[in-house]
């Protein structure tokens, strides 16, 4: 299973970063094993920093339509992915470090890949640091859509059933320290699809 992760999808979240927004895919790949195997977020023990980032998780089916959404965190260490970028290396070190992947339960849906940023279907990204919000956004935001990740990434990728596609996070990204709780969701027409709730140490 591979994490397929797209950036700069939300408009406000690259203009944030001080990136310019893209009208093409830009996807990075994540392996299983960052993903999170349960309990606290080893943030004290990462060397380095840990900041969240809210996505909308697409899990592929056999004809890899989607199955399945949840929501996810794709943690980031932005010191480290900065200073890379910097020298033009290959920021790895940024992502893809152990627990770096957080997925929330899956709920089944086998809808269209456009429906993801219909307005009329009401999906929504929230969270949460010590119960303040910092990210809330409609998946109808994004400019760079699922669909188009999608598109991009079948001319090149070998995307395989069961992969997971990270659609892109919105603005408000911060870092989290020892001691916080990150609650995050995935709704649907304000109606919770998939929930996080998980401590850092």
């Amino acid at each position: 299973m591979t994490m397929w992760c797209a950036i700069r999808t939300f408009t406000k979240h690259a203009q944030e970063l001080g990136n310019a927004p893209v009208e093409q895919p830009i996807v990075f790949v994540k392996p299983s094993n960052c993903l999170h195997a349960g309990g606290p977020l080893p943030v004290s023990s990462h060397p380095g920093e840990m900041h969240h980032e809210v996505e909308c998780v697409v899990k592929l089916g056999h004809d890899l339509q989607p199955v399945a959404l949840a929501v996810g965190l794709d943690m980031t260490d932005r010191a480290a992915q900065g200073a890379l970028r910097a020298k033009q290396y290959p920021w790895a070190k940024g992502k893809t470090f152990r627990s770096s992947a957080v997925l929330g339960p899956l709920a089944v849906w086998s809808g269209e890949f456009d429906a993801l940023v219909n307005p009329a279907e009401g999906f929504r990204l929230v969270l949460w640091v010590n119960g303040e919000e910092r990210q809330n956004a409609l998946l109808s935001e994004m400019t760079v859509t699922p669909q188009a990740q999608m598109t991009e990434l079948l001319e090149w990728a070998p995307v395989e059933p069961s992969d997971l596609l990270f659609t892109g996070t919105p603005q408000g990204v911060g870092q989290v320290f020892p001691g916080d709780q990150i609650r995050a969701q995935l709704l649907r027409q304000d109606r919770v699809m998939s929930e996080i709730e998980v401590p850092c140490e």
